[in-house]
Protein backbone atom coordinates (compact mmCIF):
# COMPACT_ATOMS: atom_id res chain seq x y z
CA UNK A 1 0.00 0.00 0.00
CA UNK A 2 1.69 3.57 -0.94
CA UNK A 3 2.91 6.03 1.61
CA UNK A 4 0.84 9.00 1.99
CA UNK A 5 3.90 10.86 1.92
CA UNK A 6 4.80 9.18 -1.22
CA UNK A 7 1.43 10.14 -2.56
CA UNK A 8 1.63 13.76 -1.76
CA UNK A 9 -2.12 13.10 -0.03
CA UNK A 10 -0.74 13.45 3.59
CA UNK A 11 -1.76 16.28 5.85
CA UNK A 12 2.06 16.92 5.36
CA UNK A 13 1.25 17.94 2.34
CA UNK A 14 -1.81 20.35 2.93
CA UNK A 15 -1.10 23.91 1.81
CA UNK A 16 -3.61 24.97 4.72
CA UNK A 17 -2.02 22.19 7.31
CA UNK A 18 1.38 23.63 6.26
CA UNK A 19 0.26 27.45 6.97
CA UNK A 20 -1.24 26.39 10.39
CA UNK A 21 1.82 24.44 11.55
CA UNK A 22 4.36 27.66 10.69
CA UNK A 23 1.78 30.33 11.84
CA UNK A 24 2.01 28.10 15.58
CA UNK A 25 6.02 27.56 15.36
CA UNK A 26 6.07 31.53 15.20
CA UNK A 27 3.37 32.17 18.03
CA UNK A 28 5.63 29.45 20.17
CA UNK A 29 8.03 30.87 22.53
CA UNK A 30 11.54 31.94 20.73
CA UNK A 31 9.35 31.91 17.47
CA UNK A 32 9.58 34.60 14.86
CA UNK A 33 6.54 36.81 16.14
CA UNK A 34 7.30 39.02 18.94
CA UNK A 35 4.52 38.82 21.13
CA UNK A 36 5.12 42.19 22.99
CA UNK A 37 4.97 43.50 19.53
CA UNK A 38 1.74 41.67 18.85
CA UNK A 39 0.11 43.14 21.79
CA UNK A 40 1.11 46.49 20.79
CA UNK A 41 0.39 46.02 17.37
CA UNK A 42 -3.60 44.82 19.25
CA UNK A 43 -3.55 47.79 21.16
CA UNK A 44 -3.29 46.02 24.17
CA UNK A 45 -1.20 47.30 26.99
CA UNK A 46 2.52 46.25 27.72
CA UNK A 47 1.55 44.04 30.59
CA UNK A 48 2.53 40.04 30.95
CA UNK A 49 -0.93 38.37 31.64
CA UNK A 50 -2.32 40.45 28.41
CA UNK A 51 0.29 39.18 26.46
CA UNK A 52 0.32 35.64 27.47
CA UNK A 53 -3.88 35.68 26.73
CA UNK A 54 -3.14 37.10 23.30
CA UNK A 55 -0.23 34.29 22.32
CA UNK A 56 -2.58 31.52 23.88
CA UNK A 57 -5.83 32.98 22.02
CA UNK A 58 -3.61 33.43 19.22
CA UNK A 59 -2.90 29.63 19.38
CA UNK A 60 -6.10 28.23 20.06
CA UNK A 61 -6.83 30.46 16.95
CA UNK A 62 -4.62 28.20 14.67
CA UNK A 63 -5.56 25.02 16.76
CA UNK A 64 -9.34 25.39 15.69
CA UNK A 65 -9.93 26.88 12.09
CA UNK A 66 -13.61 25.77 12.18
CA UNK A 67 -14.61 27.45 15.58
CA UNK A 68 -15.45 30.59 14.28
CA UNK A 69 -15.05 34.19 15.67
CA UNK A 70 -14.80 33.15 20.06
CA UNK A 71 -16.69 36.22 21.70
CA UNK A 72 -15.79 34.78 24.77
CA UNK A 73 -12.31 36.14 23.77
CA UNK A 74 -13.85 39.88 24.17
CA UNK A 75 -15.38 38.98 27.47
CA UNK A 76 -12.58 38.06 29.64
CA UNK A 77 -10.68 40.98 27.83
CA UNK A 78 -13.04 43.33 28.80
CA UNK A 79 -13.22 42.30 32.30
CA UNK A 80 -9.66 41.71 33.05
CA UNK A 81 -9.53 45.59 31.63
CA UNK A 82 -12.76 47.00 33.67
CA UNK A 83 -11.88 44.20 36.83
CA UNK A 84 -8.62 46.26 37.97
CA UNK A 85 -10.69 49.71 38.81
CA UNK A 86 -13.92 47.98 39.08
CA UNK A 87 -15.73 48.25 43.17
CA UNK A 88 -18.42 46.51 44.85
CA UNK A 89 -20.93 48.72 45.10
CA UNK A 90 -22.69 49.26 49.03
CA UNK A 91 -26.17 48.26 50.13
CA UNK A 92 -26.91 52.33 50.71
CA UNK A 93 -25.40 53.03 47.13
CA UNK A 94 -28.37 50.37 45.84
CA UNK A 95 -31.06 51.51 48.00
CA UNK A 96 -30.58 55.25 46.95
CA UNK A 97 -30.49 54.07 43.06
CA UNK A 98 -33.97 52.38 43.77
CA UNK A 99 -34.85 55.21 45.44
CA UNK A 100 -34.01 57.72 42.81
CA UNK A 101 -35.52 55.65 39.86
CA UNK A 102 -38.72 54.58 42.05
CA UNK A 103 -38.84 58.85 41.76
CA UNK A 104 -38.26 59.46 38.37
CA UNK A 105 -41.15 56.73 37.71
CA UNK A 106 -43.33 59.07 38.97
CA UNK A 107 -41.95 62.50 37.27
CA UNK A 108 -41.86 60.99 33.96
CA UNK A 109 -45.85 59.74 34.23
CA UNK A 110 -46.22 63.22 34.14
CA UNK A 111 -44.51 64.02 30.92
CA UNK A 112 -45.36 61.31 28.58
CA UNK A 113 -47.71 59.09 27.32
CA UNK A 114 -45.15 55.89 27.20
CA UNK A 115 -46.18 52.94 29.31
CA UNK A 116 -44.12 51.98 32.18
CA UNK A 117 -41.62 49.21 32.14
CA UNK A 118 -41.76 45.79 32.81
CA UNK A 119 -38.61 45.21 34.16
CA UNK A 120 -37.08 46.58 37.47
CA UNK A 121 -34.42 49.08 36.77
CA UNK A 122 -31.04 48.26 38.67
CA UNK A 123 -27.36 49.68 39.70
CA UNK A 124 -24.84 47.95 38.10
CA UNK A 125 -20.97 47.35 39.00
CA UNK A 126 -18.68 47.79 35.80
CA UNK A 127 -18.37 44.03 35.51
CA UNK A 128 -21.99 43.70 36.09
CA UNK A 129 -22.45 46.28 33.27
CA UNK A 130 -20.15 44.47 30.67
CA UNK A 131 -22.31 41.44 31.71
CA UNK A 132 -25.34 42.75 30.52
CA UNK A 133 -24.49 44.38 27.10
CA UNK A 134 -21.67 42.08 25.82
CA UNK A 135 -24.55 40.51 23.63
CA UNK A 136 -25.35 43.78 21.90
CA UNK A 137 -21.72 44.60 21.46
CA UNK A 138 -21.44 41.30 19.55
CA UNK A 139 -24.48 42.07 17.46
CA UNK A 140 -23.08 45.69 16.74
CA UNK A 141 -19.61 43.97 16.17
CA UNK A 142 -20.14 41.05 14.46
CA UNK A 143 -20.96 42.04 10.93
CA UNK A 144 -18.24 44.49 11.24
CA UNK A 145 -16.16 41.95 12.34
CA UNK A 146 -16.84 39.76 9.09
CA UNK A 147 -16.56 42.11 6.63
CA UNK A 148 -12.94 42.85 8.00
CA UNK A 149 -12.04 39.44 7.71
CA UNK A 150 -13.64 39.34 4.43
CA UNK A 151 -11.72 42.11 2.64
CA UNK A 152 -8.37 41.32 4.23
CA UNK A 153 -8.27 37.62 2.90
CA UNK A 154 -9.13 39.31 -0.66
CA UNK A 155 -6.43 41.31 0.04
CA UNK A 156 -4.06 39.13 0.99
CA UNK A 157 -5.44 36.69 -2.50
CA UNK A 158 -4.80 39.04 -4.72
CA UNK A 159 -1.22 40.65 -3.38
CA UNK A 160 0.05 36.77 -3.10
CA UNK A 161 2.32 35.66 -5.52
CA UNK A 162 1.23 32.70 -8.28
CA UNK A 163 3.47 29.90 -6.15
CA UNK A 164 1.43 30.89 -2.64
CA UNK A 165 -1.70 31.24 -4.21
CA UNK A 166 -2.80 27.32 -2.76
CA UNK A 167 -1.37 28.07 0.49
CA UNK A 168 -3.89 31.36 0.69
CA UNK A 169 -6.71 29.57 -0.13
CA UNK A 170 -6.09 26.53 2.11
CA UNK A 171 -5.31 28.46 5.12
CA UNK A 172 -8.73 30.87 4.05
CA UNK A 173 -10.37 29.29 7.49
CA UNK A 174 -7.21 29.97 9.28
CA UNK A 175 -6.10 33.35 8.73
CA UNK A 176 -10.25 34.33 9.17
CA UNK A 177 -9.94 33.03 12.72
CA UNK A 178 -6.61 34.75 13.76
CA UNK A 179 -7.85 38.07 12.07
CA UNK A 180 -11.06 37.47 14.21
CA UNK A 181 -9.26 36.53 17.65
CA UNK A 182 -6.98 39.88 16.78
CA UNK A 183 -10.41 41.86 16.34
CA UNK A 184 -12.43 40.15 19.25
CA UNK A 185 -9.16 41.17 21.86
CA UNK A 186 -9.27 44.96 20.59
CA UNK A 187 -12.87 44.96 21.27
CA UNK A 188 -12.55 43.76 24.33
CA UNK A 189 -10.07 46.03 25.26
CA UNK A 190 -12.30 49.12 24.04
CA UNK A 191 -15.40 47.61 25.70
CA UNK A 192 -13.06 47.53 28.98
CA UNK A 193 -12.23 50.85 29.15
CA UNK A 194 -15.73 52.17 27.87
CA UNK A 195 -17.32 50.04 31.06
CA UNK A 196 -15.07 53.10 33.31
CA UNK A 197 -17.33 55.98 31.19
CA UNK A 198 -21.02 55.32 30.59
CA UNK A 199 -23.44 56.00 33.48
CA UNK A 200 -26.52 53.92 32.10
CA UNK A 201 -27.66 51.42 30.10
CA UNK A 202 -28.87 53.96 27.14
CA UNK A 203 -25.62 56.10 27.92
CA UNK A 204 -24.31 55.74 24.19
CA UNK A 205 -27.39 55.81 21.78
CA UNK A 206 -28.23 52.29 21.97
CA UNK A 207 -30.13 50.47 24.51
CA UNK A 208 -26.93 48.01 25.59
CA UNK A 209 -28.27 45.92 28.30
CA UNK A 210 -30.28 43.00 27.59
CA UNK A 211 -34.29 42.84 27.24
CA UNK A 212 -34.06 46.91 27.20
CA UNK A 213 -33.41 46.80 31.29
CA UNK A 214 -32.65 50.10 32.59
CA UNK A 215 -29.30 50.70 34.51
CA UNK A 216 -26.98 53.54 36.13
CA UNK A 217 -23.55 52.79 37.39
CA UNK A 218 -23.35 54.15 40.01
CA UNK A 219 -19.44 54.13 39.95
CA UNK A 220 -19.13 56.01 36.65
CA UNK A 221 -22.18 58.64 38.05
CA UNK A 222 -19.85 60.18 40.98
CA UNK A 223 -17.10 60.61 38.14
CA UNK A 224 -19.72 62.58 35.45
CA UNK A 225 -21.05 64.89 38.57
CA UNK A 226 -17.49 66.14 39.22
CA UNK A 227 -17.58 69.84 38.28
CA UNK A 228 -20.93 70.08 38.42
CA UNK A 229 -21.60 71.24 42.47
CA UNK A 230 -24.46 69.08 42.56
CA UNK A 231 -25.08 66.69 45.08
CA UNK A 232 -25.01 63.45 43.67
CA UNK A 233 -28.62 62.86 44.94
CA UNK A 234 -29.22 65.19 41.98
CA UNK A 235 -27.16 64.12 39.60
CA UNK A 236 -28.62 60.55 39.88
CA UNK A 237 -32.26 61.63 40.05
CA UNK A 238 -31.46 63.54 36.75
CA UNK A 239 -29.88 60.66 34.88
CA UNK A 240 -32.22 57.95 36.32
CA UNK A 241 -35.13 60.31 34.50
CA UNK A 242 -33.50 60.20 31.73
CA UNK A 243 -32.63 56.41 31.79
CA UNK A 244 -36.06 55.72 32.20
CA UNK A 245 -37.17 57.81 29.45
CA UNK A 246 -34.74 56.04 26.61
CA UNK A 247 -35.88 52.64 28.08
CA UNK A 248 -39.39 52.95 27.81
CA UNK A 249 -38.84 54.39 24.38
CA UNK A 250 -37.52 51.48 22.90
CA UNK A 251 -40.00 49.05 25.70
CA UNK A 252 -42.52 51.31 22.99
CA UNK A 253 -41.59 51.26 19.49
CA UNK A 254 -40.13 47.59 19.77
CA UNK A 255 -39.26 47.96 15.90
CA UNK A 256 -36.32 50.32 16.87
CA UNK A 257 -33.63 48.30 18.58
CA UNK A 258 -33.67 46.15 15.49
CA UNK A 259 -33.54 49.10 13.11
CA UNK A 260 -30.75 50.43 14.59
CA UNK A 261 -28.67 47.56 14.36
CA UNK A 262 -29.93 46.63 10.88
CA UNK A 263 -28.15 49.96 9.94
CA UNK A 264 -25.01 49.27 11.85
CA UNK A 265 -25.23 46.04 9.98
CA UNK A 266 -25.49 47.31 5.90
CA UNK A 267 -22.78 50.00 6.46
CA UNK A 268 -20.41 47.32 8.15
CA UNK A 269 -21.19 45.33 4.03
CA UNK A 270 -19.60 47.97 2.50
CA UNK A 271 -16.43 48.03 4.25
CA UNK A 272 -13.04 47.63 2.14
CA UNK A 273 -9.69 48.14 2.91
CA UNK A 274 -6.99 50.30 1.17
CA UNK A 275 -4.54 48.50 0.20
CA UNK A 276 -2.33 51.22 -1.10
CA UNK A 277 -2.31 52.49 2.93
CA UNK A 278 -0.79 49.06 4.27
CA UNK A 279 1.90 49.31 1.63
CA UNK A 280 2.85 52.83 2.60
CA UNK A 281 2.80 51.99 6.37
CA UNK A 282 4.43 48.65 5.64
CA UNK A 283 7.31 50.99 3.21
CA UNK A 284 7.65 53.30 6.35
CA UNK A 285 7.25 51.19 9.46
CA UNK A 286 9.95 51.35 12.26
CA UNK A 287 10.02 47.85 13.21
CA UNK A 288 11.21 49.20 16.71
CA UNK A 289 7.98 51.01 16.51
CA UNK A 290 4.90 48.67 16.66
CA UNK A 291 2.51 51.16 17.90
CA UNK A 292 2.60 53.03 14.19
CA UNK A 293 0.53 49.75 13.00
CA UNK A 294 -1.73 50.15 16.42
CA UNK A 295 -2.08 53.97 16.18
CA UNK A 296 -3.32 53.36 11.90
CA UNK A 297 -5.52 50.03 13.02
CA UNK A 298 -7.51 52.44 16.05
CA UNK A 299 -7.82 55.32 14.16
CA UNK A 300 -9.65 53.75 11.04
CA UNK A 301 -6.70 54.35 8.61
CA UNK A 302 -6.65 51.02 6.53
CA UNK A 303 -10.69 51.98 5.76
CA UNK A 304 -10.87 54.13 2.50
CA UNK A 305 -13.17 56.63 2.40
CA UNK A 306 -17.39 55.72 2.48
CA UNK A 307 -19.14 54.55 -0.36
CA UNK A 308 -22.22 56.59 -1.13
CA UNK A 309 -24.13 53.49 0.26
CA UNK A 310 -22.63 53.51 3.51
CA UNK A 311 -22.90 57.39 3.83
CA UNK A 312 -26.68 56.45 2.90
CA UNK A 313 -27.04 54.26 5.69
CA UNK A 314 -24.58 56.28 8.28
CA UNK A 315 -26.97 59.31 7.30
CA UNK A 316 -30.04 57.73 8.10
CA UNK A 317 -28.23 56.08 11.14
CA UNK A 318 -27.29 59.71 12.66
CA UNK A 319 -30.82 60.76 12.08
CA UNK A 320 -31.99 57.96 14.09
CA UNK A 321 -30.31 58.84 16.72
CA UNK A 322 -30.81 62.01 16.68
CA UNK A 323 -34.90 61.53 16.52
CA UNK A 324 -34.21 59.18 19.91
CA UNK A 325 -31.91 61.59 21.85
CA UNK A 326 -34.19 64.63 20.87
CA UNK A 327 -36.77 62.84 22.39
CA UNK A 328 -35.53 62.13 25.17
CA UNK A 329 -34.30 65.62 26.14
CA UNK A 330 -37.35 67.33 25.61
CA UNK A 331 -39.32 64.24 27.84
CA UNK A 332 -36.85 64.44 30.66
CA UNK A 333 -36.72 68.02 30.78
CA UNK A 334 -40.31 68.32 31.17
CA UNK A 335 -40.08 65.53 34.10
CA UNK A 336 -36.93 67.00 35.81
CA UNK A 337 -38.37 70.84 35.83
CA UNK A 338 -38.54 70.65 39.73
CA UNK A 339 -34.93 70.11 39.83
CA UNK A 340 -33.44 73.62 40.52
CA UNK A 341 -30.15 72.65 38.35
CA UNK A 342 -31.10 70.43 36.12
CA UNK A 343 -30.25 72.58 33.41
CA UNK A 344 -26.58 72.23 34.09
CA UNK A 345 -26.92 68.38 33.92
CA UNK A 346 -28.67 68.38 30.58
CA UNK A 347 -26.16 70.78 29.21
CA UNK A 348 -23.36 67.97 30.57
CA UNK A 349 -25.40 65.36 28.54
CA UNK A 350 -25.63 66.65 25.75
CA UNK A 351 -21.92 67.62 25.05
CA UNK A 352 -20.98 64.28 26.47
CA UNK A 353 -23.34 63.09 23.94
CA UNK A 354 -22.18 65.52 21.07
CA UNK A 355 -18.67 64.33 21.23
CA UNK A 356 -18.24 61.04 23.03
CA UNK A 357 -15.22 59.98 25.68
CA UNK A 358 -12.14 58.73 24.44
CA UNK A 359 -13.14 54.73 24.82
CA UNK A 360 -16.73 55.62 23.06
CA UNK A 361 -14.34 57.14 20.18
CA UNK A 362 -12.18 54.19 20.01
CA UNK A 363 -14.91 51.86 19.52
CA UNK A 364 -16.17 53.80 16.88
CA UNK A 365 -12.53 53.51 15.37
CA UNK A 366 -12.53 49.70 15.20
CA UNK A 367 -16.07 49.41 13.93
CA UNK A 368 -15.44 51.99 11.44
CA UNK A 369 -18.47 54.47 12.74
CA UNK A 370 -19.33 56.56 15.50
CA UNK A 371 -22.96 56.48 17.06
CA UNK A 372 -23.27 60.27 17.70
CA UNK A 373 -26.26 61.93 17.06
CA UNK A 374 -25.04 65.11 14.85
CA UNK A 375 -27.98 66.97 15.05
CA UNK A 376 -29.73 66.75 18.76
CA UNK A 377 -30.61 70.09 19.18
CA UNK A 378 -32.32 70.61 16.24
CA UNK A 379 -34.47 66.98 16.51
CA UNK A 380 -34.99 68.02 20.06
CA UNK A 381 -36.23 71.94 19.09
CA UNK A 382 -38.68 69.94 16.33
CA UNK A 383 -40.37 67.87 19.16
CA UNK A 384 -40.92 70.71 21.50
CA UNK A 385 -42.56 72.73 18.33
CA UNK A 386 -44.68 69.43 18.01
CA UNK A 387 -44.93 69.69 21.96
CA UNK A 388 -45.91 73.00 22.12
CA UNK A 389 -48.82 72.68 19.38
CA UNK A 390 -50.18 69.37 19.67
CA UNK A 391 -49.52 68.09 23.36
CA UNK A 392 -47.18 65.03 24.73
CA UNK A 393 -49.44 62.75 23.32
CA UNK A 394 -49.41 63.22 19.60
CA UNK A 395 -45.59 63.56 20.01
CA UNK A 396 -45.51 60.47 21.42
CA UNK A 397 -47.61 58.78 18.96
CA UNK A 398 -45.22 59.82 16.30
CA UNK A 399 -43.20 56.44 17.78
CA UNK A 400 -46.00 54.10 17.30
CA UNK A 401 -44.85 52.46 14.04
CA UNK A 402 -41.91 53.21 11.72
CA UNK A 403 -43.98 55.40 9.15
CA UNK A 404 -44.86 57.48 11.46
CA UNK A 405 -41.65 58.53 12.38
CA UNK A 406 -40.14 62.36 11.56
CA UNK A 407 -38.08 62.14 8.48
CA UNK A 408 -34.20 64.64 8.38
CA UNK A 409 -36.50 67.10 6.27
CA UNK A 410 -38.95 67.56 9.37
CA UNK A 411 -35.76 68.27 11.79
CA UNK A 412 -34.98 70.94 9.18
CA UNK A 413 -38.73 72.52 8.77
CA UNK A 414 -40.14 71.79 12.18
CA UNK A 415 -43.09 74.31 11.27
CA UNK A 416 -43.98 71.94 8.28
CA UNK A 417 -44.33 68.80 10.67
CA UNK A 418 -46.53 70.97 13.06
CA UNK A 419 -48.76 72.31 10.19
CA UNK A 420 -48.86 68.75 8.40
CA UNK A 421 -50.27 67.09 11.88
CA UNK A 422 -52.51 70.00 12.58
CA UNK A 423 -54.44 70.26 9.22
CA UNK A 424 -55.19 65.85 10.33
CA UNK A 425 -56.45 66.58 13.51
CA UNK A 426 -58.56 70.19 12.48
CA UNK A 427 -60.15 67.45 9.31
CA UNK A 428 -61.07 64.68 11.93
CA UNK A 429 -62.67 67.10 13.92
CA UNK A 430 -64.98 68.85 11.26
CA UNK A 431 -65.91 65.37 10.10
CA UNK A 432 -66.71 64.27 13.69
CA UNK A 433 -68.50 67.30 14.45
CA UNK A 434 -70.67 67.04 10.82
CA UNK A 435 -71.75 63.92 11.44
CA UNK A 436 -72.56 64.31 15.55
CA UNK A 437 -74.79 66.97 13.80
CA UNK A 438 -76.38 64.95 11.39
CA UNK A 439 -77.06 62.43 13.57
CA UNK A 440 -78.73 64.24 16.55
CA UNK A 441 -80.44 67.21 14.76
CA UNK A 442 -82.86 65.88 12.11
CA UNK A 443 -83.26 70.21 11.56
CA UNK A 444 -79.81 70.07 10.61
CA UNK A 445 -80.67 68.73 7.03
CA UNK A 446 -82.63 72.09 6.56
CA UNK A 447 -85.91 72.39 5.27
CA UNK A 448 -87.83 70.14 3.21
CA UNK A 449 -88.71 70.41 -0.27
CA UNK A 450 -91.65 72.37 -2.04
CA UNK A 451 -94.82 70.44 -1.81
CA UNK A 452 -95.08 70.26 1.84
CA UNK A 453 -93.50 69.09 5.25
CA UNK A 454 -92.33 65.72 6.07
CA UNK A 455 -95.62 65.25 7.35
CA UNK A 456 -97.64 66.20 4.99
CA UNK A 457 -95.83 64.30 2.33
CA UNK A 458 -96.00 61.09 4.85
CA UNK A 459 -99.45 58.26 4.79
CA UNK A 460 -102.31 61.15 4.64
CA UNK A 461 -100.15 62.44 1.20
CA UNK A 462 -100.19 58.87 -0.57
CA UNK A 463 -104.04 57.99 0.26
CA UNK A 464 -104.61 61.42 -1.45
CA UNK A 465 -102.48 60.62 -4.21
CA UNK A 466 -104.09 57.20 -4.67
CA UNK A 467 -107.47 58.55 -4.60
CA UNK A 468 -107.21 60.38 -7.41
CA UNK A 469 -105.15 57.86 -9.81
CA UNK A 470 -106.13 54.62 -8.48
CA UNK A 471 -104.13 53.06 -10.96
CA UNK A 472 -101.00 55.30 -10.49
CA UNK A 473 -99.08 57.56 -13.01
CA UNK A 474 -100.05 57.40 -16.38
CA UNK A 475 -97.27 55.39 -18.19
Amino acid sequence: MPDDANTGDGPENDPGEELRRLLNDMLRSGGAIDPERLAGVAGLPDDPAAIRALMAQMQAALNNPDAGLDWEVARRQARQVAGAANRELTEDERARVDRNFRLAELWLGEATTLGELTSTPAAFTRLEWIGASMDLWQQLSEPVATSISDALVRVLAEQTPPELADVVSQGDAILRNVGGSMFAMQLGQVIGQLAGEVVSGGDIGVPVLAQGRAALVPQNVEGFGDGLDLAIDEVELYLAVRELAHARLFAHAKWLRLHLISSVTEFARGITIDVSRIEELARDLDPQQPEAIRDALQSGAFIPPRTPQQQAALDRLETMLALIEGWVDVVTQEATSRLPRAEAVAETVRRRRATGGPAERAFGSLVGLELRPRRLREAAAMWRAVQDAHGAEVRDSLWDHFDAVPTSDDIDHPDFLVQRLGMGEVAGDDLDAALASLLDDLDSFGDAPDGGSVDERGADGDDDASSENPQGPPV
